[in-house]
């Protein structure tokens, strides 16, 4: 039964990656009339030339049919019973439309906001929410925060060619793992949207890569900020300890870890926007991604550091989960000294190039 479950996983995602390939390229084909940001909105990219935002519709019709699939394998209809696989296909849905229309008509920041506080509330009446404190309020409040802020977080990433789609199949990778350890090949419905979505950003990824031809625009970002901040909180904010219960100091260190690039990365830019008395919310050419660039590294080397950033932070997820049985404060110091070396030496070269940001404006 196993090796049966092993093969149909790997045709599946095999079939996913192929068919975010030929969707992506159909899309670019439209793309003369279709999703092309105007060249004089608010919205800044690295890149000079406008290209298609379309990318995000590739993810979105991918899990949709990776729904479907689920069932056909399988052979169980009975998923839409489950509270909270319904509260993520809700809150993803609302997510990748409201995306969908800020790519066409650049919606109001108030009505994005709400759009993204409704997904949070949707997942913790479906039951997925963060339990680190003693307080439901708390958990709640924290969990609303976590969702919002990956969501804006993701979307703040998409600055440059294969940066959030190669760091979002990561997580992605991240949470499969600890699946598969954990319960082996098991017929969890997470399991399809995980290689469906991962499956998606791998297709996509051919025509993301620099030099990109498609951006996955805010219907790929939104959309993915509420997919991966609800597995984040099923895998990793909730990942249970070796004897079953809850450690809120691995839970935390196991979530940053994971999350760590675009953690850092937001984390940097609103201290520095604010420093220069700025709108932390304005687009700008000063993310993390940017300053390596004026660093001196080509585009293709910045996706390649980051990715490996992403993939080493992925490991040590990994290897706390399911290798550190007796979690103390040696290891809550070794991998906090990780985090802060990440974060104070992507911090320290945003500093370190500010004369060239300002050369760019």
């Amino acid at each position: 039964m196993e090796s049966t479950q092993i093969f149909a996983y790997g045709i599946f995602f095999v079939i996913a990656v192929i068919f975010s390939i030929m969707l992506n390229g159909l899309l670019l084909k439209f793309s003369k009339t279709l999703g092309i940001r105007n060249l004089n909105d608010s919205i800044i990219r690295w890149s000079e030339q406008s290209k298609p935002s379309l990318g995000g519709i590739s993810f979105y019709v991918i899990f949709l049919l990776s729904i479907t699939s689920y069932s056909f394998i399988f052979g169980n209809s009975f998923i839409l019973a489950n509270n909270q696989f319904l509260g993520i296909v809700v809150s993803c849905t609302i997510a990748f439309l409201m995306g969908l229309a800020d790519d066409a008509y650049n919606t109001k920041p108030f009505l994005k906001f709400f759009v993204q506080v409704l997904c949070a509330i949707i997942l913790i009446i479906s039951g997925i929410f963060i339990r680190i404190f003693p307080w439901s309020w708390a958990n709640y409040l924290f969990t609303i925060f976590w969702v919002v802020g990956m969501m804006n977080s993701i979307n703040m990433l998409d600055n440059m060619d294969a940066i959030t789609t190669s760091i979002s199949i990561t997580i992605l990778l991240a949470a499969l793992l600890i699946i598969f350890i954990d319960h082996g090949f098991t017929t969890n419905i997470h399991v399809i949207l995980l290689l469906g979505v991962m499956g998606a950003l791998t297709g996509f990824l051919y025509y993301n890569w620099y030099p990109s031809k498609l951006f996955m625009g805010d219907t790929g970002s939104q959309f993915l900020g509420v997919f991966l901040s609800a597995i984040g909180i099923l895998y990793f904010w909730n990942s249970a300890d070796s004897n079953g219960q809850l450690v809120q100091s691995k839970q935390f260190f196991v979530s940053i870890l994971t999350f760590i690039i675009p953690i850092c990365d937001t984390t940097t830019v609103v201290i520095n926007r604010i420093s220069r008395r700025q709108s932390p919310f304005i687009g700008g050419k000063d993310h993390t991604t940017h300053h390596l660039s004026y660093l001196g590294l080509s585009d293709r080397q910045v996706s390649l550091v980051f990715a490996g950033l992403s993939f080493l932070s992925m490991l040590c997820t990994v290897f706390i989960i399911y290798y550190i049985r007796d979690w103390g404060y040696l290891h809550m110091i070794i991998f906090g000294i990780y985090f802060l070396l990440i974060f104070g030496l992507l911090f320290y070269i945003s500093k370190t190039t500010r004369s060239k940001l300002n050369d760019t404006k």
